[in-house]
């Protein structure tokens, strides 16, 4: 199946289980099952939830192998500098990078996605992939729409409280 076509069906599963999901956690969960499965290249998938007592990111639902960081200081590692800055971040090479956190030997690419609700940065998607160079343009888009998606959804619920 042509990368392309595999996208379009994933944005749509992905924009169907944003009308389904309950509540975010279930979209999170949701959104971690089915890029980890569906996208190739995507071998680890987890949410980093911004803690509201400290500067320090805190895994949340996540598909892939178990991870030693399960906190992550804002002025720590690629996931850090995403959430600090408010950009995403793109690694071709983890291993040419001083930030990147060793989880995984196997880890050759990575990108973050900092989620924002209410105009804050409240956590990030996070992928690591086995291929170097893994995340063109396309899986931008896409993880960003993935992000846009859980953003939309913390906001309504923060509104509901």
């Amino acid at each position: 199946m042509p990368a392309q076509t595999r996208i379009s069906e994933v944005l749509k599963q992905l924009d169907e289980l944003g009308l389904s999901a309950l509540n975010s956690d279930q979209l999170m969960r949701g959104i971690v099952r089915i890029l980890q499965s569906r996208m190739l290249k995507y071998n680890w998938v987890g949410f980093y939830m911004l803690d509201s007592s400290s500067p320090v990111l805190v895994l949340g639902p996540f598909e892939g192998a178990m991870t030693p960081h399960t906190r992550i200081p804002l002025n720590q590692g690629i996931c850090g500098a995403a959430a600090s800055t408010g950009k995403t971040v793109v690694v071709d090479d983890v291993s040419k990078d001083p930030r990147y956190l060793a989880c995984s030997l196997e880890t050759k690419s990575e990108i973050v996605v900092p989620l924002f609700a209410s105009g804050r940065v409240v956590g990030e998607l996070d992928i690591d992939s086995h291929f170097p160079a893994a995340f063109g343009q396309d899986d931008r888009d896409l993880v960003e729409h993935c992000a846009a998606l859980v953003g939309k959804r913390l906001e309504a619920e923060m509104k509901k409280k």
